[in-house]
């Protein structure tokens, strides 16, 4: 199994990411909390793997910090939570958020994140409240400035990125502009003040 990965980064965009080590090139799909904290393409990166291995794929899943792997490992121990929606769990809130709203059995804010409905809700706390008692959760990073995907304005770059984590696009659209400022920030600063926005309403 790859446990880590270290090389240059080729390139990233959302929930995927391409770094060339050695001269072979290894996808590597990724939450949006380390996508933010990446250097720019062409440098040199460190990612800590996840592999799953099945019948007719090799998956990697890479994290920056070790309290997100964890975080990650945790959650596809959840009966009906698979990789895509471990990933938006970890783009939708940072883990130190994650542990307090299920410490606080906060269902509202959990069933905000994408693919999370009331039953996925209640069935991570009762799993997982004992099992995040201890150590999961480190404090929030700060945002680097590289893009994460390129082509468009920082809007639009910003609502795709939610598409992706699985927010409907009315949803994702809302969530943008409902953003003060939108059209003056930096797309991933933009994309980080809608997920927030969406925990604080809940908060």
């Amino acid at each position: 199994m790859i446990g880590r990965l270290q090389g240059n980064l080729v390139s990233k965009q959302p929930t995927m990411l391409l770094v060339d080590v050695h001269g072979v090139g290894y996808e590597v799909e990724a939450p949006l909390s380390t996508i933010f904290d990446l250097p720019a393409t062409g440098q040199p990166v460190t990612l800590l793997i996840h592999t799953i291995v099945r019948e007719d794929a090799f998956l990697l899943f890479g994290f920056l910090r070790e309290d997100e792997r964890r975080l990650f490992r945790e959650l596809l121990r959840v009966t009906g939570v698979g990789a895509k929606l471990a990933l938006a769990i970890l783009s939708g809130m940072s883990t130190r958020e994650f542990v307090e709203a299920i410490t606080r059995n906060d269902l509202a804010a959990l069933i905000r994140l994408p693919g999370v409905g009331r039953k996925t809700a209640e069935r991570l706390v009762l799993d997982l409240k004992d099992r995040l008692a201890e150590g999961v959760a480190a404090p929030a990073t700060g945002l680097r400035s590289g893009a994460v995907a390129h082509g468009q304005s920082p809007v639009g770059e910003a609502i795709a990125a939610l598409e992706v984590l699985g927010y409907k696009p009315a949803e994702a659209t809302r969530m943008v502009r409902a953003v003060p400022d939108n059209e003056t920030l930096e797309v991933n600063a933009l994309i980080r003040a809608a997920l927030k926005s969406t925990v604080k309403t809940n908060g």
